[in-house]
């Protein structure tokens, strides 16, 4: 699960700074333009996309919990908020009790590091309540007809489980017709127990409404469509993905590097020397 663009190189590029980036600026939102597109980035509220609008129309729910939110050093549930690193248990703030969910990032201020007018690249150090040292790095690339959002964690010092991946929030309906329609073709669906932690067991996909996670062995690849207004596909080398859409005003579908509950039943080991990385595309068109 590895991308071409390498995360950790960001800070390094040459940059010409849009005037949300400049020197004295820091935490203020980036905004992103590519033909009809525009996207809003708020590195001081999680580096959260907090706006996608397509031809004037806005694709994510608006609020301070809501956007796009990048879901990291975890993804999903930690059973209990603890989870093991060789010897060593942690215990991570029971956010959403009994488990801590969603990782810490939502929840930091990120530093901008360079921005132009349709490509930004943001970064934070990780630090209490996880207890690694590390950096963290996503950077947000805008086209007219796409945006790719990609993600690295790399290790200070000691290696740790890591997971990554982000949460958006789809509008149900964009106030031109019908609600969305989402189609996938999961390879299984991981079973959930009463507690919302997957129980281990891959099962055949069952019918929505959901708020699951799927294995999609050859990428995630997930279509959400407006009816007569707008077909968005969400990719991913990445092979999991939860969706969400027990709400009335938004869907989720989120790509991710492992399941809930992952880092402590398939833990992904990020070293000085093999950082964590991933991306998720997603591209439009206009049905009208």
């Amino acid at each position: 699960m590895t991308n071409d663009v390498r995360t950790d190189d960001a800070g390094d590029q040459p940059a010409r700074f849009s005037e949300s980036a400049q020197p004295g600026q820091q935490g203020q939102p980036v905004r992103l333009k590519a033909g009809d597109a525009e996207l809003t980035v708020d590195p001081a509220h999680g580096c959260r996309l907090t706006g996608l609008r397509i031809g004037g129309t806005e694709l994510l729910r608006q609020g301070d919990k809501y956007g796009c939110f990048p879901m990291v050093p975890w993804c999903g549930r930690i059973e209990l908020g603890q989870f093991r690193n060789g010897g060593e248990r942690h215990q991570m703030p029971v956010n959403h009790p009994p488990h801590a969910i969603h990782g810490t990032g939502r929840d930091t201020a990120w530093r901008t590091v360079r921005a132009d007018d349709s490509s930004a690249a943001f970064t934070y150090d990780l630090a209490a309540p996880w207890p690694y040292p590390g950096r963290v790095t996503q950077l947000v690339e805008l086209a007219p007809d796409a945006v790719t959002l990609t993600m690295g964690v790399e290790a200070a010092s000691d290696s740790f489980p890591a997971q990554a991946g982000w949460h958006p929030w789809f509008l149900r309906n964009l106030g031109t017709g019908e609600d969305v329609q989402i189609d996938f073709t999961p390879g299984w669906q991981e079973e959930r127990g009463d507690d919302h932690i997957p129980t281990g067991r891959r099962i055949d996909p069952l019918p929505g409404p959901w708020d699951d996670c799927f294995g999609m062995p050859d990428g995630v690849d997930v279509t959400l469509t407006w009816p007569g207004a707008l077909e968005l596909k969400v990719a991913s080398r990445a092979e999991w993905v939860v969706i969400y859409d027990e709400q009335e005003a938004a869907v989720c579908v989120e790509p991710q590097s492992g399941p809930p509950n992952g880092l402590n039943t398939l833990p992904r080991l990020v070293t000085p020397i093999d950082p964590l990385e991933i991306s998720t595309t997603w591209t439009w068109r206009t049905l009208a």
